[in-house]
C-alpha cells in the first residue's frame, strides 16, 4: 500500500484541493501531454504503416511472442471488447496470427508473422527519436516514467481498495 497522496500535491500553482482551475488539475497536465506524446508517435508511426494501439501490441509481442489475448489486455490496461477488434485489424494487415490455444480452445493465442517481426528492426529507432522531441535527457524520461508508473499504481490501488 503506498502513502495517500497530499491533495495540494495534486495542484501545480499550490491553489489547493478545492481548485476547479481547468490549469490546476493534474488529470488535464496529463491528458493534453498525452495529445502531444500521441502527435509526436503518429508522425513517427506512419512510416510504418502503424497506429499507436497497433504499435503497443507489437511492443508486448516483440517481448515475448505467443501470448493470449487476456495476456495483452492486462499489459496494456484494455478489455477484451477493445483488444478483440484491434487484433482482427492487425491480423487482416498481416502483422499477426491468432489462433486457438490447443491446450484450451477457450484461449486465442497471438503470435507476430514475419512482417510483425520485420517491423521490429524498423521500429527499434522511435524511442529515441521520441526521446529527441521531447527535447530532455534519456534520464529525465526515465524518472518521469518511474513516476507515472508509481503514480499509476496508487490511483489503481486507490480504485481497487
Amino acid at each position: 500500500m503506498h502513502p495517500p497522496v497530499p491533495a495540494q500535491a495534486l495542484t501545480d500553482t499550490g491553489a489547493g484541493a478545492g481548485s476547479l482551475r481547468l490549469q490546476d488539475q493534474v488529470c488535464f497536465a496529463l491528458y493534453s501531454t498525452m495529445l502531444g506524446v500521441h502527435k509526436v508517435y503518429r508522425k513517427l508511426l506512419r512510416a510504418l504503416g502503424l497506429t499507436y494501439p497497433q504499435y503497443l501490441v507489437l511492443l508486448v509481442l516483440w517481448e515475448r511472442d505467443g501470448v493470449t489475448v487476456s495476456q495483452i489486455g492486462e499489459r496494456l490496461f484494455l478489455d477484451s471488447a477493445t483488444l478483440t477488434p484491434l487484433l482482427k485489424r492487425m491480423q487482416a494487415l498481416g502483422l499477426i496470427e491468432r489462433r486457438r490455444d490447443p491446450a484450451d480452445e477457450r484461449r486465442v493465442l497471438v503470435e507476430l508473422s514475419a512482417r510483425g517481426r520485420a517491423l521490429r528492426a524498423k521500429a527499434e529507432s522511435i524511442p529515441a527519436e521520441v526521446a529527441q522531441a521531447a527535447g530532455c535527457p534519456l534520464h529525465e524520461l526515465a524518472d518521469l516514467r518511474q513516476r507515472l508508473v508509481a503514480l499509476r499504481a496508487r490511483l489503481l490501488d486507490a480504485h481497487h481498495g
